[in-house]
């Protein structure tokens, strides 16, 4: 790890707990807000590895392959908890899917085509639009239920698509689209968890293939995931994923989905004004 030979031991193991901080932050709020813990684990990633240092050119894919492959996880362990409490119907679910996977193919083929920069400047854009939803009180309402077979497969897509390119689970755009068809909170927050599912295992296939032999990747890294943020990351989803499930059943959590908007806010602002250096 010659990599990280330059940095003190005291600044590595900041390091180490920032990353496994981020991964507890991540667990509850991909449980609790049906958000996916990539909203959280992109960021942060990206911003670390602005610290150590790492290539500009692969900086963003490395944070978005290595968040995709946290989430498996993480949305495995989520919609499993949501399930038990009766907040995951599989007829809402399924005629999502193929559309999903569809999304996660563009995406895909997209994220080898994109650079760093567009990568990080989708990510700020869309998360902003997400902070701005949680912030607002009264969500978009369109309709009762899902619209038709092709209405819902382009709704798919679109999930699939841009949250491949994201690096998120399927709950940060899935749990407001569906709340827009007046679908109950608790039950969009867990097709939202098995979402992730369905996109993070293909995406993050996707991201490990298109990054094999690509030069400037930081240490430890199999494509575009990186092997030493996963375990240090996933671990403590696992342990936190349950509990945020558990707080989204017993609490009213405006007061926390605002606060995280302001947090999403911050962070997006500060990666768009990055990605394009200004």
């Amino acid at each position: 790890m010659e990599f990280l030979s330059a940095y003190s031991p005291a600044w590595l193991a900041g390091l180490v707990l920032a990353l496994l901080v981020t991964g507890a932050i991540a667990g509850v709020l991909a449980g609790l807000l049906g958000v996916g813990g990539g909203i959280v684990i992109v960021p942060v990633l990206y911003h670390l590895f602005t610290l150590l240092g790492v290539d500009e050119s692969v900086r963003m894919h490395v944070a978005v392959g290595t968040s995709l492959a946290a989430i498996i996880p993480t949305s495995i362990i989520s919609a499993r908890a949501h399930y038990k409490r009766g907040g995951l119907r599989p007829e809402l679910l399924k005629p999502l899917i193929p559309g999903a996977l569809v999304g996660v193919l563009i995406g895909s083929l997209l994220s080898g085509v994109f650079s760093g920069q567009v990568l990080a400047a989708i990510f700020a854009v869309v998360a902003l639009l997400v902070a701005l939803n949680m912030a607002v009180s009264k969500s978009l309402s369109l309709r009762d239920g899902l619209p038709g077979r092709f209405g819902t497969g382009l709704i798919g897509v679109f999930i699939g698509g841009l949250s491949t390119l994201m690096g998120i689970g399927g709950g940060t755009l899935s749990v407001p689209m569906l709340s827009a068809f007046r679908t109950p909170m608790h039950m969009a927050v867990g097709t939202g968890a098995a979402l992730g599912v369905v996109i993070s295992l293909p995406g993050a296939a996707a991201y490990l293939i298109n990054g094999l032999g690509v030069p400037a990747r930081p240490p430890a890294s199999l494509g575009y995931v990186n092997l030493l943020g996963l375990a240090l990351i996933v671990p403590m989803t696992m342990l936190t994923a349950p509990l945020g499930a558990r707080i989204a059943h017993a609490i009213n959590a405006q007061l926390l989905r605002r606060l995280f908007a302001l947090f999403l806010a911050i962070t997006a602002a500060r990666m768009l004004l990055g990605a394009f250096d200004l």
